[in-house]
């Protein structure tokens, strides 16, 4: 399976996740629509964050210091916060839908 973006197919693993990172924002609504996830303001802040996170990191963090990290800029947040907007796992959906590659393990550093 792969996702069609301006006409062409990007190459996805197993998962759904692309092999290469596309920084379009084309592709954040065609793998949001394809996860069923209507984007709003608050996931398009959780998106750049990840994506700011893999430029700097070569991969994405987990769960816990997704959470850690987006509380710098979003206090409020708490795991039901993040769920609410990911609903089947915060850190790797939202790594999918910023067009990023597959986390290591079960969702990044």
């Amino acid at each position: 399976m792969g996702y069609v973006v301006n006409g062409t197919e990007l190459e996805t693993d197993a998962d759904g996740f692309l092999l290469e990172p596309d920084y379009s924002d084309e592709i954040i609504g065609v793998i949001a629509a394809a996860e069923g996830i209507e984007m709003t303001d608050k996931h398009m802040e959780i998106i750049n964050y990840m994506r700011n996170e893999y430029r700097e990191n070569g991969h994405t963090p987990n769960f816990r210091n997704m959470l850690k990290g987006v509380n710098e800029f979003w206090p409020e947040a708490d795991s039901k916060a993040l769920y609410d907007l990911f609903p089947t796992g915060p850190a790797k959906q939202a790594a999918k839908i910023a067009g990023l590659t597959q986390p290591y393990g079960k969702g990044g550093y």
